[in-house]
């Protein structure tokens, strides 16, 4: 009897102690598997812009470093392109000998000046037909890889000019050989207006090597370097325009519910120390089947989609930079 009683105790102690571990177990999955607050994190973007020039050239001097704020219409940097000023000699000395047939053609041309034209038309299209040549030359080179694309730009500029040297050389001698009529008088006048128009054209080539902020901001990043060729185009430096900033988060859809247009959320900023900051969300949009979260079970789940929703900061806040992180937990 004492036996059975005993082996009776066991299994109830047993018993209760398998009791016991199903509730502790039971306990801690319940804290376990109890979903806590969904984090979601953003990050602070702010809009910037390009700064690149119209001609190639070379970085003669910067006026401002990285990090240094600028204002609208400060000198960035200067460019050199030896090229263009060489072209503005030409465009002058054309302008000049534009000026001089005018004045010929309102006085009327001697002999003398009729064979000297004819010798001056005859120059310039040997000009041409050596510059044909190269530029024929350069060309089959640059087909080929052998030659950059700015010489080939340069001797097309050369042939250009060239043909239209001998254009205005043939006028010239037209104009003298079939005396100053009306009509010349008009076209002689005509010449000094285009020879204008290229100097002027030129001197615009001239001021663009002169990069100057079109809008207040704060440098980015600068690419290139002191002597360094840069093409038409191709970026110099960044610059933040910090008065326009964001906050961009990537939200699963069911979490959506909290950032409605117009909405007011909060946002602790780890990078300064987790302080709060007041946005307001202004723009939503869906990132596409690439940003989805799929299902984890076959039945009773779906696949849910992730928006991107950018926020602004009601207020200005203090030593808020483009990369930190804000943090919103509901």
């Amino acid at each position: 009897m004492i036996s059975q009683k005993s082996q009776q105790n066991d299994m109830l102690l047993a018993a209760l102690a398998f009791l016991g571990v199903v509730a502790v177990v039971a306990i801690v999955g319940f804290f376990t598997l109890k979903k806590g607050p969904e984090v979601i994190q953003g990050q602070v973007e702010v809009k910037e812009y390009r700064v690149s020039g119209k001609v190639p050239g070379r970085i003669r001097e910067f006026r401002v470093d990285e990090g240094q704020k600028i204002q609208k219409g400060d000198t960035l940097v200067i460019l050199e392109a030896p090229e263009i000023e060489a072209k503005l000699d030409q465009a002058e000395a054309a302008e000049r000998m534009a000026r001089a047939q005018n004045k010929k053609a309102r006085k009327g041309a001697r002999e003398e000046k009729k064979q000297s034209a004819y010798e001056m038309w005859q120059k310039a299209k040997a000009s041409v037909e050596i510059a044909q040549k190269s530029y024929e030359r350069i060309k089959n080179l640059y087909e080929e890889g052998v030659v950059t694309a700015q010489r080939f730009d340069e001797i097309t500029a050369k042939r250009d000019a060239a043909l239209a040297t001998e254009r205005a050389a043939k006028s010239q001698y037209d104009m003298a050989k079939n005396g100053a009529e009306q009509e010349d008088k008009l076209s002689a006048a005509a010449q000094v207006q285009r020879a204008q128009g290229a100097v002027a054209e030129v001197n615009s080539y001239l001021n663009e090597m002169y990069l100057t902020a079109p809008m207040d901001g704060e440098v980015a990043e600068i690419f290139p370097h002191i002597g360094e060729l840069v093409g038409t185009g191709s970026p110099i430096m960044n610059v933040s325009m910090m008065q326009e900033i964001w906050v961009t988060f990537n939200v699963r859809e069911d979490l959506l519910p909290n950032f409605k247009i117009g909405q007011e959320i909060i946002a602790k900023i780890p990078g300064l120390g987790n302080k709060d900051i007041k946005l307001k969300v202004y723009m939503m949009q869906d990132l596409g089947s690439y940003a989805t979260w799929k299902a984890t079970k076959s039945t009773g789940d779906y696949d849910f989609k992730t928006f991107e929703v950018k926020a602004r900061p009601v207020q200005k806040m203090e030593g808020l930079r483009p990369g930190m992180s804000a943090i919103v937990t509901k």
